[in-house]
C-alpha cells in the first residue's frame, strides 16, 4: 500500500451518505445536538474512499464527510468485474469477507458495504458482513479489506517469479 495521497480534484467521483446520526453532549446547561455523518466517495473505476463530518447542521456535516473521505481515498485492484481474491477486513469488532464471483452475479453485500463496493466500480462480487452491524465499523472494515487486495502481477513480483509460476 502506498502512503502517495491520490488527487481528488483529478477523478469524478460520486458521493454517497451512508449513516447520519443525531449525537449528543452532555453540559452544565442541557445538551448540545449535534449530527454525525458517514460518507462514502467512488469514481466507480477502482477509487473509493470513506469519510464522516460532524456538525451542527445535517448538509454541513455531510459536505465535511465528503472532504474527509476525498482525503482517504484508496486505488483498488479490479479484475474483469470483480475482486482478485478472497480477502477479510477487520475494523473494531467488525469483519467483512469479501469473495470474487463470477460475471453476472451482481453485487451480493449488506448494507454499507454494498455501497462501498458499488463505488469502488465492482460489478460482481461477493461479500460477508461478520461480527458487528454498526456502520462505520462494517464501512472501514470494507475499506480495509479492498486495501489489501492485489493483482497476480505484484504478488509475482514481489515474490521473484512469474505469474505462471505463481498460477500453477
Amino acid at each position: 500500500m502506498h502512503n502517495k495521497r491520490i488527487d481528488a480534484s483529478q477523478l469524478e467521483l460520486k458521493e454517497q451518505v451512508v449513516d447520519i446520526k443525531r449525537v449528543t453532549k452532555v453540559v452544565k446547561g442541557g445538551r448540545n445536538f449535534r449530527f454525525s455523518a458517514l460518507v462514502i466517495v467512488g469514481d466507480e473505476n477502482g477509487y473509493v474512499g470513506v469519510g464522516s463530518g460532524k456538525a451542527m447542521e445535517i448538509p454541513d456535516a455531510i459536505r465535511k464527510g465528503i472532504e474527509d473521505a476525498k482525503k482517504n481515498l484508496i486505488h483498488v485492484p479490479i479484475v474483469g468485474t470483480t475482486v482478485p481474491h478472497e480477502t477479510i477486513g477487520i475494523f473494531g469488532a467488525g469483519n467483512v469477507l469479501i469473495m470474487p464471483a463470477k460475471e453476472g452475479t451482481g453485487i451480493i453485500a449488506g448494507g454499507p458495504v454494498r455501497t462501498v463496493l458499488e463505488l469502488a466500480g465492482f460489478k460482481d462480487v461477493r461479500a460477508k458482513s461478520l461480527g458487528t452491524n454498526n456502520a462505520k465499523n462494517m464501512v472501514n472494515a470494507a475499506i480495509n479489506g479492498l486495501s489489501q487486495l492485489k493483482r497476480a502481477e505484484e504478488v509475482a513480483k514481489l515474490r521473484g517469479k512469474s505469474v505462471e509460476e505463481l498460477l500453477g
